[in-house]
């Protein structure tokens, strides 16, 4: 049986339809706290009900289970709210793992966890992760390895349903028209059918997983900042941006006035910001689809139809 926390999410939600569909058909069962579930996932799957911030609703979740995909997080700039879910929250669940004898504990991650780079192949900076939630990420990924678990660290991740990553940048190139570096730094992206797709490979692998392992989620092709901000503006009827503006000179350009988050954000486009992805590839055995600039058009409409609530600052939540 494979448990499931977060299914309701952007991502783990895709995760639930590529199990119920895969050829070894694992029974499911699936961990909520507020959000209702599809009917097609209440009718094939075990649902139960608890919250990773109350240990004593998880107590025999875990029983009878084989995996654990632990997909749920809160995305919050409250660091009380951050710590309980994603590293108090991940503690307890992998606690209650531990006593029910799950076999595989693997957590969806980040790999803004790293820190803001470069980043080239390899994580190039000591882990200095940028925002609350990465940080309590992190220390929830520090548990699961020690324990002996899988930790999937994503890059990018586009497709229907995604409120943050696409949108973000959308939102960059609208609100800073402008080039930095060129668009020559490179950025790892995946869709989420392909990080689905290996979160099922990896929930179904005959095989155990090898200890304390991390896997960074992307396409095996890094894509260029220009690549993907040509392919949004071409599908989302956005302007090109225009000359060119060095890291640098942000600050200037922006004025005195610049919000630093939004100047962080825009300077790490500028930087390099990719990962090998190769042992995902070859541990799962699948190929990957399409990366962004081939495979967005799938997509597109979804983003078109729902361009303006998405180019909104998403209300974080727990997911």
């Amino acid at each position: 049986m494979v448990l499931i926390t977060g299914a309701t999410g952007f991502v783990g939600h895709q995760v639930v339809h590529r199990l119920r569909v895969h050829p070894a058909r694992p029974r499911l069962r699936l961990l909520t706290h507020r959000r209702g579930l599809p009917n097609c996932c209440a009718e094939t799957a075990d649902v139960v009900t608890a919250g990773l911030t109350d240990p004593g609703s998880l107590s025999e979740v875990c029983d009878g289970v084989d995996t654990v995909l632990h997909f749920a997080s809160a995305i919050t700039d409250d660091p009380v709210t951050a710590h309980a879910v994603n590293t108090a929250g991940t503690q307890a669940l992998l606690a209650e793992a531990q006593r029910s004898g799950v076999r595989r504990f693997v957590r969806l991650s980040t790999t803004a966890v790293h820190g803001p780079g470069p980043h080239r192949g390899e994580p190039g900076s000591s882990d200095r992760p940028p925002s609350v939630t990465s940080a309590s990420r992190l220390a929830g990924d520090r548990s699961v390895l020690a324990a002996g678990g899988t930790v999937l660290r994503p890059g990018l991740v586009h497709g229907v349903g995604d409120v943050w990553a696409v949108p973000a940048l959308a939102r960059m190139i609208s609100g800073f028209p402008h080039w930095i570096n060129g668009g020559r730094a490179k950025l790892s992206w995946i869709s989420v059918e392909d990080l689905a797709r290996t979160a099922a490979a990896l929930a179904t692998r005959p095989e155990p997983l090898p200890p304390s392992l991390v896997l960074h989620a992307a396409h095996p092709d890094p894509v260029t900042v220009r690549e993907v901000v040509t392919t949004l503006c071409r599908h989302l009827d956005l302007p090109l941006p225009r000359g060119d503006v060095h890291t640098r000179d942000l600050g200037t350009r922006l004025g005195n006035r610049a919000d630093p988050a939004l100047l962080q954000r825009l300077a790490q486009l500028g930087e390099d910001h990719w990962f090998d992805s190769a042992p995902l590839w070859s541990l799962t055995g699948l190929e990957p689809g399409p990366g962004i600039a081939e495979g967005f058009a799938a997509c597109a409409p979804w983003y078109r139809g729902h361009l303006d609530d998405v180019m909104a600052p998403p209300v974080p939540s727990a997911g």
